[in-house]
């Protein structure tokens, strides 16, 4: 018997069969995940696209000028899976470019107390973006839309790529609180008259604020993104006054402004600015009867804001907390502005229907109340009805060069309080109010046309009886299925 003929040849074959199937099985799955590495075919069936980028997004993470370090706090009581997939999705983007990419790390700031420390960071539920000295804070609410208190629509794609955008590019934004007039102070930390917490908070976000002397400065910065005025006791003259016009109306420049009461826009030499862009500060003090719109260190309390312009809009879908004024005064569109031009003015906070404007006074120990014919009182058919107001925005829309769309111009804003924003003072409510009025003239988060991504929810309502179904399916059905295509393969064998 030849040597392949006999039982020690087939055991020998048989043997090297087995191994090269084992060779063929390892080199397919291992080729298998060298094509998926290298050559990566990702499909998004989910019915939203919820896992992938616009194409917007895309083209912008992909053409980054520098990377972007993205940090996630995210708080234990809440995993918001919709953000980590969004930003993995950032980072697998950007993930084959050698620079502009983004990457990602998740920091628990209970547990590493240096990493937070070093990073400035004491809280979850953040997300901070830093390119090179550049940094940008985004909480998780700023993600979402509210609507009845609860999260209606997540719109994170079009926050993240702004603030992604935002800390990558090399210009950044800078802000001036206008002094020489006896103003509040960015470099004052009194809790009264200071407003340091809120030059921090605006630093935080990739905001470069400093401080601009008009009595000393005959010009306004050229590199100016934002002026801001607040509580000035005394007048700016007609030199400031003419540069303050020429910022807002030829230069398109954008001015917030706090007007305390006790002056009027006359003595302070504001008149024609406020009256060229519609606006009407009153020399009042708003007092109001409703004890339920009066805090115990007789804080007045403002509720009614505007449901639809970017400033208030987060404060209402949120159902936060009300704006807590001190001494404030009526400020309203004036009645008598043009309508042509552009020229687009609203009130964005107001009083309850029980407030006034008090003009003539009252003596200590008095109740104060309502004199007709001398306080102030909402005037009819203007908008909210029955209000006083306390902060208007105005905006120019301007066609130019017979363009068949509007070019933005300047934009105002005017808050009759002087302290809302003080260190003492600065709380949520009035902290998300200031930033997005700061975002809202300087066009920042307003240029991705990114719609947000309903969340989608599901319930699943079992009774009892759909309980007790289900546990013996489980503790029955199944060994029991099992145990069935045993016996049947055992006979068919055995047949």
């Amino acid at each position: 018997m030849s040597f392949l003929e006999s039982f020690r040849a087939v055991r020998w074959l048989r043997t090297l069969n087995l191994v090269l199937q084992a060779v063929l099985v390892l080199s397919f799955f291992g080729g298998l995940n060298y094509v998926a590495k290298n050559h990566a075919w990702r499909f998004d069936l989910t019915k939203h696209r919820k896992f992938s980028l616009s194409p917007e997004s895309l083209s912008y993470v992909r053409n980054l000028q520098r990377p972007v370090h993205v940090i996630v706090t995210l708080s234990p009581d809440n995993d918001n899976p919709e953000v980590k997939g969004l930003i993995d999705e950032y980072v697998y983007a950007t993930e084959e470019r050698t620079s502009g990419r983004v990457t990602r790390e998740t920091l628990d700031v209970y547990q590493n107390r240096r990493r937070a420390e070093e990073l400035g960071v004491d809280q979850a539920g953040i997300i901070m973006l830093i390119s090179g000295d550049k940094r940008r804070i985004v909480t998780i609410d700023d993600l979402y839309t509210m609507k009845d208190k609860k999260r209606d629509t997540f719109k994170g794609e079009q926050v993240l790529t702004a603030a992604i955008l935002d800390v990558s590019m090399l210009k950044r934004e800078r802000i001036y609180f206008v002094t020489g007039h006896g103003e509040l102070r960015i470099d004052n930390a009194d809790p009264q008259i200071g407003l340091s917490t809120l030059r921090d908070q605006l630093r935080l976000r990739n905001f470069e604020v400093e401080g601009l002397d008009f009595t000393s400065n005959r010009k306004i910065p050229s590199d100016a993104s934002l002026l801001v005025i607040v509580a000035p006791q005394s007048a700016f003259s007609r030199l400031e006054q003419e540069n303050l016009r020429q910022y807002l109306s030829t230069n398109a420049g954008r001015l917030i402004m706090l007007l305390t009461p006790g002056k009027t826009t006359s003595a302070l030499g504001l008149d024609d600015l406020l009256l060229d862009w519609g606006v009407l500060v009153h020399n009042d003090v708003i007092l109001d009867s409703g004890p339920e719109n009066i805090t115990e260190n007789l804080e007045l309390l403002i509720r009614a804001l505007a449901p639809t312009h970017p400033i208030t809009k987060a404060l209402v879908d949120s159902g936060s907390q009300p704006l807590r004024l001190g001494m404030a005064r009526t400020v309203m569109p004036d009645p008598g502005r043009s309508l042509s031009g552009g020229l687009n003015t609203i009130t964005l906070a107001a009083t309850s229907p029980t407030a006034w404007g008090e003009r003539g006074g009252f003596r200590p120990g008095e109740v104060p109340r309502y004199n007709p014919g001398i306080d102030t009182r909402p005037i009819g058919g203007m908008e909210p009805p029955d209000r006083l107001g306390v902060m208007v925005a105005s905006e120019r829309l301007a066609v130019r060069d017979n363009l068949p769309f509007s070019v933005r111009g300047g934009k105002l804003v005017v808050i009759g309080s002087g302290d809302l924003l003080t260190n003492g003072r600065l709380d949520n409510a009035s902290l998300l109010l200031a930033l997005n009025a700061v975002n809202w003239t300087v066009d920042r988060d307003n240029q991705l046309s990114i719609p947000p991504r309903p969340i989608e929810r599901f319930q699943l309502s079992l009774s009892a009886a759909d309980f007790t179904r289900l546990r013996y399916a489980v503790l029955l059905g199944l060994p029991g299925a099992a145990m069935l295509l045993g016996l049947l393969v055992y006979w068919t064998r055995r047949a």
